[in-house]
């Protein structure tokens, strides 16, 4: 009768210390890269022994997508990424948690944007600015300037040396483009886009395939969030990073989830974020993102970026997260359709235009400039204006977001982003042959 007892009380004792070790697993999804998970999943695991971060690597937009399906059974803690327009989708779906946090020493903004979600749904726990990456090496092989300013990216002598991920797989690449929309406002900031876009020689999947490219010298100039720069700097690669004088400060975020499974683990991981000891894990050189503690910029490499510094990036927008939210589908599938599906056609129009603009610089005919500025219209041109972009009747139609390459959308989507493809095939065939004709003459 005792044998079986103790048989029992060593059952018994296994399921529990079975149940112990899963109530102390806090998994969070993020679309952040290894380089910046495993400090923080090492860092975090030491100072809570007993206690395992599970790391479930997903862009954001496809862990929004995937929160979504999976909203009636949740198996995630915690979402952690860069972009708040992606949390602000997500508290609109009522899928974070309130929480009370306890950090000290955290300011209420940066940059005069809000740190935290004021309703408490999700969480600053560094800052971003958006910006551009170069190749030391690149820029001096193939005698180019340093391009300081997003409109240098427009010019002839960058053309097929530039690239970016599309913002429909990468949340940090879809606040650049927001940035610039709201910075330069709707039309200019899409000419802005398309300009820039005809000088690329890639649109990647994922937002580090940019600075991976640049790092590598297969390009010369990379659109990223800072990090990316920074972070490639410290570790020895012969990069620079320059932030535009249209550029946004803004809170990298987490957030807990609805009926998180082990919702006193995920506030545990937030908290241990915020604290001096997990702020200063940011500034591990392959990391190198810039804290929200004012206090540790103490600690700081010589000459880090520090946005609390009233010189840094003074020409830093007041970015609009609501706007950005209300339009993040849309904006996602107007940049695919107009450029990363037509990235060949708006390429060999931006190269016509320059090409023309070339010969007119010589020739100085007037018919030629007139087609010039024909042409450039119809690359400028778009298919719908802000007030539809912010339109509800209108922005409800995005449900689908491109989430992989070969994602399909159906219903009223796919019939406006059909229309907009015929819309962008026309107008740069046209713009092409109108400065082929330019050039010609």
């Amino acid at each position: 009768m005792k044998k079986t007892f103790a048989l029992s009380a060593a059952a018994a004792a296994l399921l529990m210390s079975s149940a112990m070790a899963f109530a102390d697993t806090v998994t969070v999804v993020t679309s952040f890269p290894r380089d910046m998970t495993d400090p923080f999943k090492a860092a975090f695991e030491k100072a809570h022994p007993g206690t395992t971060l599970e790391v479930v690597s997903r862009n954001t937009n496809a862990a929004v997508s995937h929160l979504k399906e999976t909203r009636n059974a949740n198996t995630v803690d915690l979402m952690w990424a860069s972009a708040p327009d992606a949390f602000e989708v997500l508290k609109a779906e009522g899928l974070l948690e309130k929480v009370q946090i306890n950090a000290q020493g955290i300011p209420d903004t940066i940059g005069g944007y809000p740190i935290n979600d004021p309703e408490g749904n999700y969480f600053g726990f560094a800052a971003s600015g958006y910006g551009i990456m170069y190749n030391t090496r690149y820029i001096k092989a193939n005698d180019l300037p340093v391009a300081k300013e997003w409109d240098d990216l427009k010019r002839p002598e960058y053309n097929g040396h530039v690239a970016m991920a599309a913002p429909s797989r990468s949340g940090t690449t879809h606040l650049t483009i927001e940035t610039l929309l709201q910075g330069e406002g709707w039309e200019k900031g899409w000419a802005t886009w398309k300009w820039i876009s005809g000088n690329m020689n890639t649109v990647t999947e994922r937002s580090f395939g940019v600075p991976d490219a640049v790092n590598s010298g297969s390009t010369g100039f990379g659109i990223v969030i800072d990090f990316f720069g920074l972070a490639s700097k410290a570790s020895g690669f012969p990069v620079e990073l320059v932030y535009p004088s249209v550029t946004a400060i803004v809170p990298a975020n987490i957030g807990i989830i609805k009926n998180a499974p082990n919702l006193e683990g995920a506030k545990k991981f937030v908290e241990y974020l915020l604290s001096i000891e997990g702020q200063k894990v940011l500034l591990n050189p392959a990391i190198m993102r810039l804290p929200i503690n004012p206090e540790v910029y103490k600690d700081a490499p010589e000459g880090f970026p520090n946005p609390f510094d009233k010189d840094f990036a003074p020409g830093a927008i007041q970015f609009d997260v609501d706007k950005s939210g209300a339009r993040y589908n849309l904006v996602n599938s107007l940049f695919d359709v107009l450029v990363t599906y037509r990235l060949d056609d708006l390429r060999a129009a931006v190269a016509a235009v320059h090409k023309a603009e070339a010969a007119y610089a010589k020739s100085k005919n007037s018919e030629a400039a007139e087609l010039i500025s024909q042409a450039r219209q119809l690359i400028e041109a778009m298919p719908i204006t802000e007030e539809q972009s912010l339109d509800p009747s209108f922005t409800q139609a995005f449900t689908t977001s491109r989430t992989k390459p070969d994602t399909k959308v159906a219903g009223r989507q796919a019939e406006i982003e059909q229309q907009w493809d015929t819309f962008a095939v026309e107008n740069y065939r046209k713009a092409r042959d109108l400065a082929n004709k330019a050039a010609a003459l």
